[in-house]
């Protein structure tokens, strides 16, 4: 029967005082009142109810309604609604309402574009498996996982996601806790284990939410459910690790507040003017408004919202997933990308590519016939596994080791349902080692295979061409040379060892202490994965772009470094620091070691150690890009500029709190979305200052009025602003979002991260150069209309004069120059400095349609008698029409000048060449191997046995290990290791 009414702490079960999981089983048992039948279905309904459902909460999502209304609090839609309430104030009731809809029009865009962005990773979601087995009223059975309780016996075995953090209570199971550790090797955990000890995550009876059951079968006590288990805390941290607003959002934030006060200003400025001109008090008003409404850049939040959205979807074809809009453009100015290293750089595939036996180094796609003793280290290793090779299940390594036994003949293939095996003992990430018991030839035999160090420091006997012998020192030092040698060329490097039992002892042992020991080291297996054959020119593209890469893995130090160089990375330093130095060091120190500009492998990393780097690297004010897949990379993900998660092998939370997620998970893919993010940032550039520079000819007529006072008419109407604002600046806007990169894009320095999108340069360019010539032109083009039809200054050209025709004639001209100047001003903000023949006068397609849309819109404004009264407008004659034909080609024309004298004027810089690195001091292999296992915490004494040197060396070897610490920063005065 469930037990569900045994005596209990107060509150135990009701969740105000969990109890220690790692407490003795009964007690555990009491304290969760239940029993290994499990609870009742009665009383797993209320504690359901009393604990809530097994699911670990997401962020907050922003409430749509407020979404929305956001977009009408921007700077700029409130400066529009003190336009349009001005406007209704004064009676002008059809302004108000074009200027409402303008705002309404600009506010749905905006919203609807972030909607769009969201709704690409709504596929990115659930933390938990949907079914779980649980005995319940003492019988097994499937049921939801969101109803799982404390209390619940949870039944786990091969295949299975753990549900909800458990005490084992019978059995063992391999699971993978990479998703919480980082760690990428199946851990074994059993209800015979029981940690009192140390982290909660490496007790070796428990079982974590979010980690998958990678073999064996066991059942478990449910101690935790939902956000109370680990996985839950872990989110709960990304959570509180609130991300910031990207430089765009910020700047564009200062810049649309900058506008603001300049067009208030100006409009205010204008109230006396217009008085002064004689115009009464109302009238004053309204060309105020027009004169603010002029300074408004009614399309600019649109058009960047679109344009970002355009790059979020180029980055999806090329498989980046971008969460948000604006990191988009973050992604151009990343100055610094923390890579990792399995399944970013490399392939994930591992490949066994040689076997070291102490006769010498064999490749193993050898098509000739190997020696025995290859054979016999090939069929040791992939007798040591519990992968399937005929439905590929299993660890990629053991696969691997498969593979090359399955290519030769004379090799053993392994029991496919191990029904051989008399004992395993499975791998153990702590002490690196497996091994399995077999029956060969009437004896029982123990196959081992792990880290060299380890087998090194168990083994007594070594396999030579005459049988197996003692173990001598020289034999040791071989071994550690040959790893070494591996480890510089980037393979992963397994021992092989075996031990025969005596005749008549069996079983094998129990205690795994007693199985591994005295092996005998038949050799190594080398294994690859291989580089991805794209990584090496994404590199070199990105150095070439001023970006540093820094690798930061959990893997060896000497094959990350191996790896890193065959990549390219590295060119600036390439320094190794290991997780064990970089916890000794200070933030000083860690930010003077960033600070040097070089490139560091940081080797046997945690995910803390990514939080800290990406604190230091922003802390100088780099711009970062952070790759992560785990679960406990979700708070430096967040923390990051822009937090990079593996779509493939990636785990659900870290895909949550990146900003973006590779499909692929291929580094070259974080490369080219630097480059989209260059490309759009430079095309926002393009299109503000496209739209800046008509803000001058739609003001410098209601200035030329006032200044006037009165003796020259208005050029323009509030309502032609409004029709040129939202009817043609904003299809080639957005076109201008879409264009190609300029020539060396990507050969430019990244901008500095306080860099503003809108720049003095940028306005110089708007305000005081195109817009200039253009109101220059459209003010010519309407004095000269009417001087052609006998206007002089002062005279009446009001509703109902003899001149009224020819003003409205005028005032359409003037409306039609600045259209033709947006055309020209449209090709010549295609590039910054190179010639628009460098990239097609016509390779821009949706721009020409947007350009043909503006000019069958005018054709609409100034042909339709219908919106003449509207707008004020009057159809034009050939002469009128030959009048503005030049305009587009005079603003093009003067920037092309401009940029030409650009050009000469600057002298091109000479390709950026990384420093020369002096080469390291030359060492013997096995050096570099001793001296990087004391930097992991060897001991000298654990090195002397393992590696067969004296006390003396290995003592050396730890105080070479402490110089190096010490450099990067751990403190001097800490004794050394003994």
């Amino acid at each position: 029967m469930a037990a569900d009414d045994g005596g209990a702490r107060p509150g135990a079960a009701q969740g105000s005082t969990a109890p220690d999981p790692r407490e003795p089983v009964q007690l555990l048992f009491r304290d969760l009142r239940t029993s290994r039948e499990g609870l009742s279905e009665r009383e797993a309904a209320r504690r359901l109810t009393l604990f809530g459902p097994n699911t670990v909460a997401r962020r907050a999502q922003r409430h749509r309604l407020g979404e929305l209304g956001r977009q009408f609090t921007h700077p700029l839609a409130l400066l529009l609604g003190l336009a349009a309430a001005l406007a209704a104030a004064t009676g002008s009731g059809a302004l108000a309402v074009a200027i409402v809809a303008v705002i309404v029009l600009n506010a749905l865009l905006a919203f609807a574009q972030e909607q769009q962005a969201e709704r690409a990773v709504e596929a990115l979601s659930g933390f938990l498996p949907e079914e779980a087995t649980v005995v319940r009223d003492a019988v097994p059975k499937e049921v939801p996982a969101t109803s799982l309780v404390p209390g619940d016996v949870l039944l786990v075995e091969e295949g299975d996601r753990v549900p909800a953090d458990a005490r084992l209570i019978d059995g063992g199971v391999e699971v993978d806790l990479s998703a919480l550790t980082g760690e990428s090797v199946p851990a074994f955990r059993s209800a015979e284990f029981v940690d009192r000890e140390g982290r909660l995550l490496d007790a070796r009876d428990l079982l974590f939410s979010g980690t998958a059951c990678t073999g064996g079968r066991a059942s478990a006590v449910v101690t935790a459910t939902g956000m109370r288990t680990e996985l839950g805390r872990i989110a709960a941290l990304s959570q509180r690790t609130r991300g910031e607003q990207s430089p765009l959002e910020a700047q564009v934030k200062r810049a649309a507040r900058l506008i603001a006060l300049v067009a208030i200003g100006v409009g205010a400025a204008f109230l006396p003017l217009g008085l002064a001109a004689g115009l009464s008090l109302a009238a004053a008003t309204t060309f105020a408004i027009g004169l603010l409404v002029a300074n408004v850049p009614e399309g600019l939040l649109p058009t960047i919202t679109l344009a970002l959205a355009t790059g979020v979807r180029e980055l999806a074809r090329r498989g980046a997933v971008v969460k948000r809009l604006s990191a988009v453009e973050t992604l151009g100015a990343t100055t610094v990308v923390c890579t990792d290293k399995t399944g970013t750089l490399t392939e994930n595939r591992m490949r066994a590519v040689a076997v070291w036996t102490l006769r010498g180094e064999h490749a193993a796609d050898d098509p000739g016939a190997l020696p025995q003793d290859v054979l016999r280290v090939i069929g040791t290793a992939a007798a040591c596994t519990t992968a399937r090779l005929a439905d590929r299940h299993g660890d990629p390594t053991e696969l691997a080791l498969l593979d090359l036994a399955a290519g030769r003949a004379r090799a053993q293939l392994p029991e496919a349902d191990g029904a051989g095996r008399l004992a395993l003992h499975p791998f153990d990430p702590r002490i690196k080692l497996m091994t399995v018991a077999a029956a060969e030839d009437g004896a029982v035999v123990l196959a081992t295979k792990g880290a060299p160090e380890e087998v090194l420091t168990r083994a007594d006997r070594v396999q030579d061409a005459d049988g197996e012998r003692a173990l001598h020192d020289d034999d040791r030092t071989a071994a550690a040379h040959a790893t070494a040698a591996f480890a510089d060329r980037g393979l992963r490097v397994l021992a092989v060892a075996r031990r025969t039992l005596a005749t008549g002892q069996s079983p094998p042992p129990d205690r795994r202490e007693d199985a591994e020991q005295h092996l005998c080291l038949l050799g190594l297996v080398a294994l690859a994965d291989p580089l991805r054959p794209e990584v090496p020119r994404s590199i070199e593209l990105a150095h070439r772009a001023g970006i540093t890469v820094h690798v930061v893995t959990g893997d060896n130090g000497l094959t990350a470094s191996a790896i890193a160089a065959q990549a390219g990375i590295g060119h600036r330093g390439g320094r190794i620091v290991t997780g064990t130095e970089l916890d000794a060091m200070g933030d000083d120190r860690l930010d003077a070691l960033l600070a040097g500009g070089e490139e560091v492998i940081f080797a046997r990393s945690s995910p803390e150690s990514k939080l800290r780097i990406a604190d230091a690297l922003r802390a100088e004010g780099h711009t970062v890009a952070m790759t992560g897949d785990g679960v406990n990379d979700a708070p430096a993900l967040r923390r990051a500029d822009i937090g990079v998660a593996m779509g493939r092998s990636g785990t659900d939370v870290a895909r949550e709190a990146a900003t973006m997620v590779l499909t692929d998970d291929d580094f070259a893919t974080i490369v080219s979305a630097v480059e989209a993010g260059r490309r759009t940032y430079d095309n926002i550039r393009k299109f503000i200052v496209y739209i800046f520079t008509h803000a001058v000819p739609e003001v410098v007529p209601f200035l030329v009025f006032a200044l006037a006072g009165g003796a020259v008419p208005l050029p323009l109407t509030v309502m032609q602003i409004l029709a040129i604002d939202l009817g043609t600046d904003t299809l080639p806007a957005l076109a201008l979002g879409r264009e190609r990169s300029e020539p060396g894009l990507m050969d430019r320095p990244p901008r500095a991260r306080g860099a503003k999108v809108i720049d003095r340069g940028m306005l110089g360019r708007a305000w005081g150069f195109l817009g200039v010539i253009s109101a220059a032109l459209v003010m010519g083009g309407f004095l000269l209309t009417l001087s052609r039809g006998g206007w002089h200054p002062g005279d009446a050209t009001g509703a109902g004069t003899a001149l009224h025709p020819l003003y409205r004639r005028a005032t359409t001209v003037a409306w039609l120059g600045i259209v033709a100047c947006q055309i020209g001003t449209a090709f010549a903000v295609r590039t910054e400095r190179a010639s628009l023949r460098s990239i097609g006068a016509f390779s821009n397609r949706p721009l020409l349609a947007g350009i043909g849309f503006s000019l069958a819109f005018a054709a609409v404004i100034v042909y339709v008698p219908g919106l003449h009264g509207l707008f004020g407008t009057a159809s034009l004659g050939p002469a009128e029409l030959l009048t503005v034909l030049p305009f587009p080609f005079v603003v093009w024309g003067a920037d092309e000048a401009r940029k030409a004298v650009l050009r000469r004027r600057t002298v091109p810089a000479a390709p950026r060449r990384p420093a020369p690195v002096p080469p390291p001091a030359p060492q013997p292999a096995h050096h570099r191997f001793a001296v990087l296992l004391a930097r992991h915490g060897w001991t000298r004494d654990r090195l002397a046995h393992a590696l067969g040197v004296s006390e003396h060396a290995a003592a050396g070897f730890v105080a070479h290990a402490h110089r190096i610490a010490a450099e990067h920063g751990r403190r001097t005065d800490e004794p050394h290791h003994r």
